[in-house]
C-alpha cells in the first residue's frame, strides 16, 4: 500500500484483525476476548469476507462500540480478508485472531514487552491451547519451539501459532503482508519471509485457544503438504546462502516424515515408505520418523491434520 492511503499510525496501539466468513456461531466470542484484554489500548477489525450466515446480525450489536470497526467485502477468501484487515489497521502493532478462536484475558500485556527488548524483535508470538468445537480443550502432539533468529527452525516446523501472533505493523507492511496468490499456509510464508531480516520472540505459556473443528480449511491434509513442499521450494530458492545444506536437508526430512505418516494413516503403505526412505537419506537420525514409524503398527493415532505442522 502507497505511504499515502496507509491510516496514521497510533503508538501503543494494538490492532486485532479478525477475518470471518460464516463464522456466527462463535465470533462473538472471539471479539469479546479481544475487548477483554487487560491492555486498554486495543481496536477490533473485523473483516467479514461476504458471509451468507447470521454473522452480520451479529456483528450488529457491535454498532456504535468506538473500539470495533466492521468491513464488509465481497467474498475473496481469507488472504484477501485479512491484508485488507492490516490495511484498515490504525495500531503500532497488528495481532491476529480469527473468528473461531479466542485470546486469555492477559494476552497483550504478557507479550508486547517483549518487543522493548530490541527493534530486531518483529513478531512475539506464544503457546496454545487446542479446543474442539464446543470449546472442550485436549491433548495435541508436542511441538518444539524456538526464538530468536528462526528461520532454519521455522523451515523444519511451522510452529507459530496463529492467533496468538502480535507483530510490528511496518513490518507487516516493508514484507507486503500474506501473499495473495495463496490460499493454504499463508501464515508460514509470511513467518518464513520475516524471518529472513528479524527476529521472533516466544511467551512460554498458553495465550490463546485454538479451535479445531470438522470441516475446517486446515483438514484438507493432502492439499496443505503438497503445498508444504512448495513453499520449501520456493523460498529456498528466493533465499540462496541463507541456510546450511544441513538445515535444508532436515527441512525436507520433516516434510517427507509428516507426509509417510498421513500416507500410512490413509493405508498407501507403499507411498508411506518411499516418504520415509527420502527421509532418510536427507537425515537418518530425524527422530520424529522414528517415533512414527513405531507408533503405526500399534494403530495410535493423535495427531490433528491442523497441529501436524
Amino acid at each position: 500500500m502507497p505511504a499515502s492511503q496507509q491510516p496514521t499510525v497510533t503508538p501503543g496501539l494494538v490492532s486485532v484483525v479478525t477475518a470471518t466468513y460464516n463464522m456466527g456461531r462463535y465470533i462473538t466470542e472471539t471479539i469479546d476476548a479481544v475487548l477483554a484484554q487487560d491492555y486498554p489500548h486495543v481496536e477490533s477489525v473485523v473483516v467479514d469476507d461476504g458471509s451468507t450466515d447470521d454473522t452480520l446480525q451479529v456483528l450488529a450489536r457491535y454498532a456504535g462500540n468506538p473500539r470495533v470497526r466492521i468491513v464488509r467485502q465481497a467474498n475473496a477468501g481469507q488472504t484477501v480478508a485479512k491484508n485488507h484487515g492490516i490495511r484498515e489497521s490504525r495500531g503500532e502493532f497488528i495481532a491476529f485472531c480469527d473468528a473461531d478462536d479466542i485470546w486469555e484475558p492477559h494476552k497483550l500485556s504478557r507479550q508486547l514487552p517483549r518487543f522493548a527488548a530490541s527493534d530486531r524483535v518483529g513478531v512475539v508470538f506464544s503457546d496454545i491451547t487446542c479446543i474442539d468445537g464446543e470449546g472442550k480443550p485436549f491433548a495435541t502432539e508436542f511441538m518444539a519451539r524456538s526464538e530468536g533468529k528462526v528461520t532454519a527452525a521455522l523451515l523444519v516446523d511451522n510452529f507459530v501459532p496463529f492467533p496468538t501472533v502480535v507483530a510490528r505493523a511496518d513490518v507487516l507492511r516493508e514484507f507486503g503482508g500474506f501473499d495473495e496468490r495463496l490460499t493454504m499456509s499463508i501464515d508460514y510464508d509470511l513467518w518464513l519471509r520475516i524471518s529472513t531480516r528479524y527476529e521472533f520472540a516466544w511467551v512460554r505459556e498458553p495465550l490463546a485457544r485454538y479451535r479445531i473443528w470438522p470441516g475446517q480449511m486446515s483438514h484438507k491434509t493432502g492439499e496443505r503438504l503438497d503445498n508444504f513442499f512448495q513453499l520449501l521450494e520456493r523460498f529456498l530458492a528466493a533465499n540462496p546462502g541463507l541456510l546450511t545444506r544441513r538445515e535444508i536437508d532436515r527441512a525436507y526430512a520433516h516434510v517427507h516424515v509428516t507426509r509417510g505418516y498421513w500416507h500410512a494413516r490413509e493405508g498407501r503403505r507403499a507411498a508411506a515408505w518411499a516418504d520415509y526412505r527420502e527421509a532418510m537419506r536427507r537425515d537418518f537420525f530425524v527422530v520424529r520418523m522414528w517415533k512414527r514409524i513405531v507408533s503405526l503398527p500399534l494403530g495410535r493415532d493423535r495427531v490433528t491434520a491442523k497441529a501436524a505442522r
